[in-house]
């Protein structure tokens, strides 16, 4: 059954020097852009197929700039392509999720590009409890962060508009925002992202063997 859900992805473009700035200054710009194009068409290709009726990608920075620009192009065709609007990240993220909702009001399942393992099922199993349940679902991050996050309206998202990001305690700071905004909120399962050099192995070895990810590793 087709799950009525916006899978929305908010992204930066891969451009050298612009996407992941923190593994940028252990690995370099242009290694740091390759992985994040790769682990942007890995998350591409599992929100494509998963069984939602709503895909969206909210996006920062020049795409013909960046690394992977045809392949990006292409995998974009079967997207709705908002750009990001706001100062801070979490204003982009509230706003993106208000842009979403405006363009289909159903709730919003949202993730970044930082977990190139995240798979089409466990999107679906995500939504779903979303859209069952009318609950907030928060996934969270071996670092503390989050890697997903489900609100049933763009109101609900509202909440985590003063959660500092980046942080070790982000993840329970936005559970508790949420909470305290009177949402239920379901924890899904943890994932690792990337952020750092010591994240890449450890995340391609969870990718499946046709991962862009793990084959852009090896490079």
């Amino acid at each position: 059954m087709t799950l009525d859900v916006v899978v929305l992805v908010v992204a930066k473009a891969p451009v050298p020097g612009f996407a992941k700035t923190r593994l940028a200054t252990e690995i370099g710009d242009t290694r740091a852009a390759d992985l994040a194009a790769a682990s942007l068409l890995d998350t591409l290709d599992a929100v494509a197929a998963a069984d939602v009726t709503h895909r969206v990608v909210a996006m920062t920075g020049d795409l013909d700039r960046a690394v992977g620009t045809e392949d990006i192009t292409s995998a974009l065709r079967g997207f709705t392509v908002i750009q990001q609007r706001g100062g801070s990240f979490a204003e982009r993220l509230v706003h993106a999720h208000a842009d979403a909702f405006r363009a289909f009001a159903v709730p919003i399942l949202q993730i970044g590009m930082d977990t190139p393992q995240v798979s089409a099922a466990l999107l679906e199993e995500s939504a779903a409890i979303l859209t069952q349940q009318k609950r907030c679902v928060l996934g969270p991050a071996e670092d503390g962060g989050w890697w997903v996050l489900g609100v049933p309206d763009a109101v609900m998202a509202e909440a985590i508009l003063p959660v500092p990001t980046s942080r070790p305690d982000t993840g329970r700071l936005t559970r508790d925002a949420l909470v305290a905004s009177g949402a239920e909120v379901v924890d899904l399962p943890m994932l690792r992202d990337v952020d750092y050099a010591a994240d890449v192995g450890p995340v391609a070895d969870e990718c499946p063997a046709s991962s862009r990810f793990r084959a852009a590793r090896k490079i």
